[in-house]
């Protein structure tokens, strides 16, 4: 893909006295995007840490060039040329239609965009519909699909809400923190003492350690372990391997290795002792919550004491600490998550038709995660589906 800047600019037409938004312009390559997109990083802006640069740019240059996905990568700016906010998205065509869609994949658990906090404080529904607009007048699209957004972030709305949406199929179990609070505040005394035990397991080999990776040795090491176990823990859960996939491999050892404020664009937390590697964790930090993104842990006899529970209460411990307010671990209901993330975290999805065909494409995307969020929601009926899917693997 040519590096040089490929943008197309549109002076926005009819909008209100009080919108701020006075262009809008498609980048389509990360170059003439990443002056904006650090600008936006660095001033005092509403994002998660999913959509940091330093996370989507290798994303995108190890995984998104390899599945044909084209930057699609939408920015808005006030009149002194300031941006307001960039949307990190990018194009894929499937069955004939263009859709855009937030870039990381699978690989993202929040999507968001970069907004200047100031606007979004004051960002209307006429605001919302003024991008979409604009991009349904450019027609590259037939249809925006943004999907696992929260509807809130940082205690501000998300201006991506005010468009027409719907629940994702999943909720994300978070555990809310108040920095001072005891410690039995995030975990109750009964299941630290539980975990105890269970550590004192560990702690009887030489050198065990919880520690946070921070040289890039350390790390390599960490991922060559974790790509050659991780593979085994999902075929015993018949999952198939993501991390087999073109580019993904290279991808996260990027993230893993990107310096940003505060640690790397991903931070691996680590229970080892001088053996063996007991397990890890994975995920995004920025400075007020963590969110998890991908574990494991060993296939010796240390599994029988549930080292990713040990290591979890370690690195709540380790973000409480240092005033961190929040904590997921991915969306999804997986009952070890509920043993720590007790609040459920409103998720949802925007299906946006911006052509004629686009609308049909809008409606069933639409209906076909509709029908996912009724089987999650439905005990009776996420049992059948899961017996259907265990069915089918044997």
């Amino acid at each position: 893909m040519s590096m040089a800047a490929v943008v197309e600019t549109r002076a926005t037409s009819g909008q209100t006295k009080a919108s701020r938004i006075t262009g809008i312009d498609v980048l389509h390559d990360l170059a003439s995007a990443e002056p904006i997109w650090r600008r936006l990083e660095s001033e005092d802006s509403l994002a998660s840490p999913y959509q940091r640069f330093d996370f989507l740019a290798p994303w995108q240059t190890e995984v998104g060039q390899h599945a044909n996905l084209t930057p699609f990568i939408v920015t808005g700016h006030d009149a002194s040329r300031a941006p307001l906010f960039l949307l990190p998205l990018v194009l894929k065509q499937e069955h004939g239609v263009r859709t855009a869609c937030f870039m990381g994949g699978k690989h993202t658990t929040f999507n968001m965009g970069l907004w200047n906090r100031e606007f979004a404080a004051a960002a209307t529904a006429g605001d919302l519909g003024m991008i979409v607009n604009d991009l349904r007048a450019r027609s590259m699209a037939d249809v925006l699909a943004l999907s696992q957004q929260p509807a809130r972030w940082r205690g501000q709305t998300n201006p991506l809400s005010l468009l027409p949406g719907q629940a994702s199929a999943n909720d994300c179990p978070v555990l809310i923190m108040e920095p001072g609070a005891p410690p039995t505040a995030r975990i109750s005394n009964s299941f630290r003492r539980r975990l105890k035990g269970k550590e004192r397991k560990f702690q009887a080999s030489h050198g065990y350690r919880y520690h946070v990776a921070a040289d890039e040795a350390d790390i390599h090491r960490i991922l060559d372990w974790f790509f050659r176990i991780k593979p085994q823990r999902m075929a015993e859960q018949k999952l198939p391997n993501v991390f087999a996939e073109p580019g993904v491999k290279a991808f996260i050892r990027a993230a893993c290795l990107g310096q940003v404020a505060g640690g790397h664009a991903i931070d691996i937390h680590a229970l080892e002792c001088d053996a063996e590697i007991i397990a890890i964790f994975a995920g995004v930090a920025d400075g007020e919550r963590f969110s998890m993104m991908f574990n494991t842990y060993t296939l010796s006899e240390n599994a029988r004491y549930s080292p990713g529970l040990v290591l979890m209460r370690n690195i709540i411990d380790y973000y409480a600490e240092r005033s961190y307010r929040a904590l997921d671990l991915g969306i999804g209901s997986d009952e070890y998550k509920r043993l720590f993330c007790k609040e459920d975290e409103p998720i949802f999805d925007c299906y946006i038709p911006l052509s004629a065909r686009g609308r049909l494409a809008a409606a069933a995307m639409s209906g076909v995660n509709r029908a996912k969020h009724l089987v999650k929601h439905n005990p009776a009926l996420l049992q059948m589906a899961q017996r259907l899917r265990s069915a089918f693997h044997r």
